[in-house]
This record gives C-alpha cells, structure tokens and sequence, in this order.
C-alpha cells in the first residue's frame, strides 16, 4: 500500500513539472459574435422549424460561430402581434410569419393573400419569386423589416369544423370561425357572412375542445402538427387563401452584420426555404391520411360560389381601393384572371 501510495506522488510530480504542451489542442467555445432569437408559432414537429434548425446549423458551421440562430418554435416568445411588435423594436431579432399577420403594420404584406386569388401552387410561385413578391418585400423594408429572398411554404389555407362541412358559400353564414388577428383575415370572412374571431394562435386548440369556436382555417400541414383534427369533424377543402412565411429581421439587425455574413445567413435560409416547400409538396398525402385516421371527413368546396360572394360584397373592389390599382394589377397578372 505504502508503495503504491509513493508511485502515486512521483508521477503526480512527475505531470507537474511537465509543461503544457496539451494547451495549443483545447478548444475552447466562444460565443457568437452576432445571436439572434428566430421566432415563429408553428409547432417543433412542423417542416419549417425542423428546415430553420437545420439552416441555423450550417450558418454556424460556415461561419465559424459567429452567426448563432436560436429558434424558438410553438409561439415560446410570445403571439403573433406581440412579436411581430418585439422584431420592430429588436428585442427579437427575427420572425417567421406569414404576410397577412405583418399587414397589420405592413399593409401590402396581406396582397398575395387576397382570397381566393390564387388556384393552385403553379401560380403561387411565379408571383412570390418575382415581381408580386419583390413589391412586397420592398413594401416590408421600407417598415424596417429585412425579408430573405425566398418565400417559405404553409399551403393553402382549408376550414375544419365540428359541426358541418362547408360545400358552398351559405354552409359559412354565421360560422364561429377562429382567424389570426389580422384584419385581412376577419375582412375575408366578415365578407362571406361567417362569424371570425381572432384567438392567439396557442389558444386554438383549447378553444375548439371547448366550443368557444366551431372552426378555424390552416393548411394541412399546420392543422396535423398542432393536432387540430382531434377536436374537429369535417375538413373542407375550401383552399381560400394561400399563405407563405417570409423568414423577417430586424432592419438595424440585419445591417449590423458584415456583408460576408449577410451572404451566408440568406444563402442558408434560401436553400432551406427551397427545402422547406418541397417538404410540404411530398407531404401531402400524409397529413391527409393522418386527418382521415383521426376521424376527420374531407370535401371539395364550390370556389366559384365564394368568389361571386366576394364580388358582390365589395371584397376585391376594397381590396384594389386598398392597395391601388398598381399593386392589384400585379395580383391579377400573377393570378392569371381578373378579380373583378
């Protein structure tokens, strides 16, 4: 024992007196030069958080870590208007959110979600990846908003009850409908004869359970990874309204990083946003049958019977009064019919 205990101390003082020579290979970690909070309310499991955590990975990794993204899913910071508020102020420094949400600061942020403008994703993207999108991208700069290139995917937009499903027009009148809290959204449903009321959007699911509201409206992929088809019966494939994300900074944020900088944080995000609406094109079929096992009934809605109640309720001529003649005459292009 005795012996062991002097082996012990002789190479104790042995190690002591050996320099560092380890110290050139510990690496140490440092924190990031520039850390940004991305917030968004769509749930950890959705395609979009899972390609944001992803890309925040790789900026990272090209940057050395000095660009560190912190992505915070499910609403964590706060809801939709609150936060839309903290992104101006730079408390966080980013947003992913859909335009009609931002038009309540940013009012031709709500353009490419004029209802039923749009008849399918071959229309979409042409117009959000040119000259609809650019104005609109212009518009959110000049509010001190930097939006990445690329428009992320949410789908369009289908209404899921608990009481009926909604084949025409007349199946909404009077609907307890829950919309986010942005006029765009009450105004399109206000125009249909539905009732809307905007609930933040972590309260849906417990509003629904409890009959507050009898629907509400969201792509697929929102109502399967926020489990809206538990507490609802029918899904009408009513496609309304087609929305997409735009990945947002703050202004003064943004140009606080140096233009190397800039250049890796949009390529990463572009590519991921590209990723990203593929993710939902492939996944389709899947929410579908997620839906359908969890007892939900879907089926076609007349869009003709909503567009003439549109125009005859004024919608698209306050639409165009809104955003002026210019800004229409681009959603129209892009839709590839008049609005009326």
């Amino acid at each position: 024992m005795r012996k062991t205990l002097v082996q012990r101390r002789q190479v104790l003082t042995a190690l002591a007196a050996m320099p560092l020579v380890t110290a050139p290979f510990v690496r140490r970690a440092h924190a990031a030069e520039f850390n940004f909070k991305i917030a968004h309310p769509l749930a950890a499991t959705h395609p979009t958080n899972l390609r944001l955590q992803e890309a925040a990975d790789k900026i990272r990794k090209d940057t050395d870590g000095k660009v560190e993204l912190r992505i915070f899913p499910n609403g964590q910071l706060g809801g939709e208007v609150d936060l839309l508020n903290q992104v101006r102020a730079g408390a966080v420094e980013g947003y992913v959110i859909g335009g009609l949400v931002v038009s309540s600061v940013v009012p031709a942020a709500a353009l490419d979600g004029t209802g039923f403008a749009f008849s399918d994703a071959s229309k979409v993207w042409p117009a959000v990846d040119g000259k609809l999108g650019d104005y609109i991208r212009s518009a959110l700069m000049s509010a001190n908003l930097y939006a990445t290139r690329t428009v992320w995917d949410l789908g369009f937009r289908e209404i899921t009850t608990s009481v009926k499903p909604i084949k025409t027009v007349d199946d909404v009148s009077g609907l307890k409908i829950r919309v986010p809290g942005a006029a765009a959204y009450t105004g399109l449903f206000k125009a249909l004869g539905a009732a809307p009321t905007s609930i933040q959007f972590n309260e849906v699911y417990p509003a629904l359970q409890t009959k507050v509201v009898d629907a509400q409206e969201n792509p697929l992929g929102l109502i399967v990874t926020s489990k809206f088809y538990e507490v609802q019966k029918y899904c009408s494939l009513s496609n309304h309204i087609w929305q997409g994300n735009w990945v947002l900074f703050n202004g003064r944020v943004w140009k606080s990083l140096p233009a190397n900088l800039q250049e890796i944080v949009e390529t990463r995000l572009n590519d991921a946003g590209r990723a990203q609406r593929k993710d939902l094109a492939d996944l389709d079929q899947s929410f579908r049958d997620t839906m359908t096992k969890g007892g939900i009934q879907f089926n076609d809605s007349d869009a003709a019977s909503f567009r003439s109640k549109l125009k005859t309720a004024g919608y698209y001529a306050d639409v165009r009064k809104a955003f002026g003649d210019q800004a229409f005459a681009l959603l129209e292009d892009a839709a590839g019919s008049s609005l009326g």
